[in-house]
């Protein structure tokens, strides 16, 4: 698909799109270090009283918003 094809509505609502869902990953991630959490992101936990998964959790969800900011910012670009 080129560049061409695709309309610069779409782009820009596809940047938009990718910069809030990194942001609100990253905000998540920083919840989940700090242990403050809201409880029904806990709900697909097998182990409750355990919060190792909190740090797995939580470097997953900031690798996958700064994942996706750079996806953002490279969508930008081009």
């Amino acid at each position: 698909m080129s560049s061409q094809s695709v309309s610069s509505g779409s782009k820009r609502s596809l940047t938009i799109i990718l910069a809030i869902v990194a942001v609100i990953a990253v905000v998540i991630g920083v919840l989940w270090f700090a242990g403050a959490a809201p409880s029904f992101l806990d709900s697909g936990s097998h182990v409750k009283a355990s919060s190792g998964g909190h740090v797995y959790r939580g470097t997953a969800a900031i690798v996958v918003g700064l994942v996706l900011g750079g996806a953002a910012w490279f969508s930008r670009r081009k």
